[in-house]
Order: structure tokens, then sequence, then C-alpha cells
């Protein structure tokens, strides 16, 4: 009988051995999970200080670059991408580019009414992406300041309330081009075709002749068709238009366009900054407006 006690005894001891060994082979690897992830939470936020830096730096770029003149080019050494800096255990990368060759999606509205003559330039982009007209009467109605329905395809709150969950219009400019998810009939893939070619701004703007990609300025220019925009741009990597006649001078016969559209300069750019720290990596875009002097105004910011 003793001896079968000491063999349950035995048994038990073993067991709470065994159990010790489990729960300190547990902690031990809990405990290495916590550091990974402290850690990687440390080169997170490491990170995303340093995406603050490379803002600073566009910002540096573009102020250096106003200083030199008014006229903005793809030639320029703000136009080149930042190569991968090596820091400590990662690197920082960035570019930059202007808004101003893109089409101002907030252009299509000034003072809460629809400008009409804008809102043709955007449906002209629209037909040269193969994208349906509607979508400009969707945009004008989510822009502007009454609540009347574009005829064409517009969509003001009796439309979004119903949907679910319900919203109203914003009737107000856009901040992002992120924000036509929202707006009816802007859905993934057409989204996705416009964002190399649209931007929005906190003021109406002219599109800069000198970094345009040619569907914008065919969007824009009356006349112009695709195949001369595209002609245009291949020979702007030789001339820099210096003047908005420069430009003008240029177009082919019937091409015009009003004044006030187009520029040789920008005022808005947009900063792109990567930064990889050991395993965390960090992103950060920041809209940016230049003024005549000193560095950019910071309008936006977003990090991840």
């Amino acid at each position: 009988m003793k001896s079968k006690q000491r063999g349950v005894a035995i048994v038990l001891a073993l067991s709470v051995v065994a159990l010790a060994a489990l729960a300190a082979s547990a902690l031990m690897i809990s405990q290495s999970t916590w550091s990974r992830q402290v850690a990687l939470t440390g080169d997170h936020v490491q990170a995303q200080s340093l995406v603050g830096a490379g803002v600073d730096w566009a910002r540096a770029v573009l102020s250096d670059d106003r200083r030199l003149g008014n006229i903005d080019t793809l030639n320029e050494p703000w136009a080149l991408n930042l190569p991968p800096l090596p820091i400590e255990d990662g690197e920082l990368a960035g570019h930059i580019t202007d808004q101003q060759g893109l089409f101002n999606l907030n252009n299509v509205v000034i003072g809460g009414k629809v400008n009409v003559a804008q809102l043709e330039h955007f449906r002209k982009l629209l037909a040269i992406l193969d994208l349906p007209d509607a979508l400009a009467d969707a945009l004008a109605d989510w822009v502007d300041a009454d609540n009347i329905p574009q005829p064409g395809g517009g969509a003001e709150d009796g439309y979004y309330l119903s949907l679910q969950p319900p919203y109203r219009a914003a009737d107000r400019p856009l901040t992002d081009p992120g924000e036509l998810a929202l707006v009816r009939g802007f859905d993934d893939s057409v989204r996705a075709r416009l964002a190399p070619f649209v931007t929005a701004l906190p003021q109406v703007t002219a599109v800069n002749v000198n970094t345009a990609p040619a569907e914008v300025l065919a969007a824009v220019v009356d006349g112009l068709d695709l195949d001369s925009a595209r002609a245009i741009v291949a020979q702007r990597k030789r001339t820099t238009y210096r003047s908005v006649s420069d430009f003008t001078g240029q177009l082919p016969g019937g091409a015009t366009a009003a004044a006030g559209t187009l520029s040789v300069g920008s005022d808005y750019f947009m900063a792109n900054v990567q930064v990889t720290i050991g395993g965390a990596r960090s992103r950060g875009v920041a809209l940016l407006k230049r003024g005549p002097q000193g560095w950019p105004a910071i309008v936006w910011r977003k990090v991840s």
C-alpha cells in the first residue's frame, strides 16, 4: 500500500514539475513575443517621427526651388524621387508631385455654384478616360451648396439618405480625392482610373502646362484632342514653357484656353514619404502650399 502511495506521489510530483516547466516555457514565449512587440512598436513610433523629417525635406526643396523662379517643370530637382537614404537599421525615401499638373475637382464649383466651363472640362476628362458622363453631375451636387440634383445623373440628400447607412451630401469642397468614395458612382475602379489625373485643392487653381499629363491638357484646352496633347507632352521634354502665351502659341489651329485656366508654375505639391526601420514601416503624405517666400505651409498631413 505504501509502495502504491509512493508511486502516486512520484507521478504527482512529475506532473507538477511538467506543469511548472510548461508554465515557464509559456512565460518565456510570452515575454519574447512581448519584447518583439515592444521593439516593433518602438520602431514604428520612430519611423513615424522620421516621416515628419521627410516632409520637411520636401518643404526645403520646394522653398529653394521658389527662390530660383516661378516656373515649375518636371526637369527640376523637386520632381526627382529621393533615393533611399540609409538611416540606422533602415532607410528613408520620398518624392514630390505637382498637384497643379492635375485637374482640381473643386474647380467645378465656385462660391457654392456650379462653374459650367470647369464642369465641361471634367466631362471631357471623363470621356477621355472612358468613364460615365453622369459622374460629373454627381460630383457637382456633392460639392455645390444647394440641394437640387443636376439633371444628368446628380445626387443630393434624397439619394444619400436612402442608403444604408444614410448620410448627406457634403455641400462643400473636397479635402482629399479619397472622399469620392462617398459620391454616387465613384466606385473603386472609377477612383483608380481617375487617380493619376485629379486632385482636390482648397482654392480654384490653374493647370500647370509644364507638368500636366496629356489627358488633363486635352480636357482643359478647348479644341485640343488627346493625340495633339500627347505630342505637346513629348515636345515638352525639350521645351520649357516660360509663359502661358508661349504654350498657347504652340497649340494647333482651333485650340484655345480661357483666361486663368492655365499656368506655368505651381503653388500646391504633395510630399510622399516612406520610412523603414527594422520590421516597421511608416508612410506619410502631406499637401503643401508654397507662398512667395519661406517654407511651404502644410495644408494637411496623414501618417500611417
